[in-house]
């Protein structure tokens, strides 16, 4: 359920760290704009001055000379005009540095948030739609904290220093002056909150829109094979209109905004302009305070012309905020436990004691499972499609939590093992390998930075990877693409086990290692795998049979439960399912004792 709270107050939370900034920036803004409305009152003087003369407002203070009082009030004026000035460019740096700390932090705190929650959460969503909130929501707060913080803050100290001077100085106008304001208050939050659902849609949108870009871009290939480039491009163009008109939708009640306060602030500045006027002609104002009046309207009123972009940045902003730190209250399902284990002291026993697992509160995909696998010994793990083979590794990588149940390690429940602990212990080689854009080198060194080139090429030789990757055109420097998409899929396999090597675990998983490949491939990857699985505890999860028949046990699971068991010998004997599985694959039909 989405927070009632203003997003600001929910911003609050995460901006602790930077309140000596934010004041700091505050003062700059508020202590510029007294300085910027103080040249109205020195022009105001300055025909007090060149009218009254001796009897001047600085005459009073004992300087009589019109030429010497002309001369303090251009020192008076510098001196303004230079703090002006200066505080500008204060509250100009603190706004924008701040805007980008903010940002940058913002965007690792949302990011580090992310990545801490599980797996269910990035089913639900689309990659296009968390990028767009990390990316893009995060610099509509930026460039409302580089533009628009600073602009309400000048227009609200405008408003209390020229409205106290107009009811100290002028009491008897100063109410012509301030009767818009009240109006262009009440229209400012009536226009706020018509607004507000329009940004959120535009957010939505864009979201959208992101998804679509990033789910093409990614599944590029597919497109271009099945020649659907018109039809993408016709999807295309709905999510962008759809943006479009969600946009002006937005932009057309926006842009309707300054006009009328215009109109709001014409009546309030002829008013004071003609009552004023005939004050002075019959006595009871001075001229100069007259002069005063008439700039310093222009000066509190005409500011808040402003007040629709500024509007329009902080609706944005408010809708990208609620986004963001939606994300941020996301709880965190899966905990980290309190026992560090470091890799040298594990020795790899694992019991799964009769658990049970389902997604998201469906039928349960694991139920009433034990199993137990040895220290050091090579397990095998089969079954068809859904059965819940994979599972079983997310389950003892804790991408998941059980339902029921318990897995140990050595003896020790996993969820009371540190996470990265638990993690590290275990190298997970699977059919979908991911590779990151760089080198081959910085691919096989993943997680191992500390690495040095011998041990990485040593990692290379043992996943037999070395030898390909020396026909590569800068070798270990060649850079692999995009998830490695210039590498074919066996040469990807065998950079996924020789950063498995290089990572050195005491349990290796292989969840379809050589599903994908062809048999020479196939060849090499099980010689490296048998190098690779001596004194290891190791599981595979396989559906060629052929890859796996030398493990010391294997397991047959269907529907989340293990209905064999035994080496390979022993299974095609019973002529059960992995018999037949066996005959189906091999075309060979099982023996028997």
């Amino acid at each position: 359920m989405k927070s009632t709270k203003h997003p600001l107050i929910r911003l609050s939370r995460y901006g602790n760290k930077y309140r000596i900034l934010i004041w700091q920036a505050i003062a700059c803004s508020i202590l510029n704009k007294v300085f910027d409305l103080a040249p109205p009152l020195l022009i105001g003087v300055a025909i007090d001055v060149v009218v009254q003369q001796e009897d001047s407002i600085i005459a009073r203070w004992g300087v009589t000379d019109t030429f010497q009082q002309l001369a303090v009030l251009c020192l008076f004026s510098a001196l303004v005009w230079i703090l002006e000035s200066v505080f500008e460019y204060a509250y100009e740096r603190l706004w924008r540095n701040l805007a980008q700390s903010i940002q940058h932090n913002l965007r690792l705190e949302a990011y580090a948030h992310v990545q801490d929650l599980e797996l269910a959460y990035f089913e639900d969503r689309s990659t296009g739609s968390l990028l767009s909130i990390l990316n893009d929501d995060i610099n509509q707060l930026e460039r409302f904290l580089d533009v628009g913080a600073n602009e309400i803050l000048q227009v609200l100290t405008t408003i209390i220093i020229i409205g106290s001077m107009f009811f100290i100085l002028t009491p008897s106008v100063a109410w012509m002056a301030m009767l818009p304001i009240p109006l262009i208050v009440w229209g400012s939050i009536a226009f706020q909150k018509k607004l507000a659902p329009r940004y959120a849609e535009v957010r939505e949108k864009v979201s959208l829109l992101n998804s679509r870009l990033a789910n093409n871009l990614s599944g590029i290939t597919t497109i271009k094979s099945f020649t659907t480039e018109a039809y993408e491009i016709e999807r295309l163009r709905i999510e962008s209109e759809a943006y479009r008109q969600s946009n002006r939708r937005a932009i057309a009640f926006s842009a309707a905004f300054t006009p009328l306060i215009r109109m709001i602030i014409l009546a309030g500045f002829s008013a004071i302009l003609l009552y004023g006027g005939m004050e002075v002609v019959e006595g009871n104002l001075d001229v100069g305070i007259y002069s005063s009046l008439v700039f310093m309207t222009q000066r509190l009123l005409w500011p808040l012309t402003r007040l629709g972009k500024t509007l329009d940045l902080y609706q944005r902003a408010m809708s990208s905020t609620n986004r963001l730190v939606d994300i941020l209250d996301t709880p965190i399902a899966i905990h980290s436990g309190n026992l560090s284990l470091s890799n040298n002291i594990i020795n790899g026993e694992i019991k799964l004691n009769n658990i049970t697992f389902a997604y998201n509160e469906r039928k349960p995909v694991i139920e009433n499972l034990t199993l137990n696998i040895p220290s050091g010994d090579t397990i095998a793990i089969v079954g068809s499609t859904g059965s819940g083979k994979s599972t079983l590794v997310k389950l003892l990588l804790r991408f998941y939590e059980l339902k029921s149940g318990k897995i140990t390690l050595d003896g020790i429940d996993i969820r009371d093992i540190n996470l990265t602990d638990l993690r590290k212990s275990i190298g997970l080689v699977s059919q979908d390998v991911f590779l990151f854009h760089g080198t081959v080198k910085e691919n096989i060194a993943y997680g191992m930075y500390g690495a040095t080139e011998a041990e990485i090429i040593s990692a290379a030789k043992i996943a037999e990877a070395h030898n390909f990757i020396g026909h590569l055109p800068q070798g270990y420097d060649t850079i692999v693409g995009e998830r490695g998409q210039k590498l074919s899929g066996g040469q990807r396999q065998r950079i996924a086990i020789a950063r498995a090597v290089l990572k050195n675990p005491p349990i290796l998983i292989l969840d379809e290692a050589t599903s994908a490949v062809d048999n020479e491939t196939e060849a090499a990857i099980a010689r490296s795998l048998e190098k690779i699985t001596h004194n290891r505890t190791t599981i595979a999860i396989a559906h060629r049979l052929s890859t796996i028949r030398h493990a010391n046990c294997i397991y047959v699971v269907e529907y989340g439960q293990i209905v064999e068991q035994g080496t390979h010998e022993e299974l095609l004997a019973k002529q059960g399912v992995y018999a037949n599985l066996w005959q189906v694959q091999t075309g060979v039909r099982a023996f028997s004792h």
